[in-house]
């Protein structure tokens, strides 16, 4: 069956079965691959995207649920080769050890600036509950508050 998917602003049609998981569609049939799989419960984050401006784990979601909506990826967040203000907070605060979450942190992150721009550690606690097995928290929270002071 096929079904449309608007992908980072680009029309993509594919022929997959409506229950298949939103991330295989964009890692296998979109090809594209900085959104990871971990898990494959929604629990880690690795495969953290934003649908309609809203943070949500594609390893459980149907390619069907997402369906006229606008799905972004990490490789749609910088424009015409321009990281985002928080991407180059994460490089600045070396915030990526072996780099394998920080996609879904990214996204994760980047929805909670969206919501409030000035977030506290709680509010960082509270939604960035993406897992980094290097323990690179810290270096995530001080990206997100250089941001929100910018």
């Amino acid at each position: 069956m096929a079904i449309q998917l608007t992908i980072n602003g680009k029309a993509h049609s594919v022929d997959v079965d409506p229950n298949t998981p939103l991330l295989w569609v964009i890692r296998e049939q979109v090809g594209l691959t900085g959104t990871k799989y971990g898990c494959g419960i929604a629990q880690c984050g690795a495969c953290t995207i934003m649908l309609d401006g809203a943070a949500m784990r594609s390893c459980v979601l149907p390619v069907s649920a997402a369906v006229g909506q606008q799905i972004q990826t990490i490789e749609g967040l910088a424009k015409d080769g321009k990281l985002t203000q928080l991407q180059q907070a994460w490089i600045d605060h070396q915030v990526p050890q072996c780099g394998f979450c920080q996609s879904g942190m990214l996204m994760a992150a980047t929805d909670l600036l969206a919501k409030k721009p000035k977030p506290t550690d709680a509010d960082i606690d509270a939604a960035i509950t993406n897992i980094c097995r290097c323990g690179s928290f810290q270096e995530v929270r001080a990206a997100i508050h250089s941001v929100a002071k910018a």
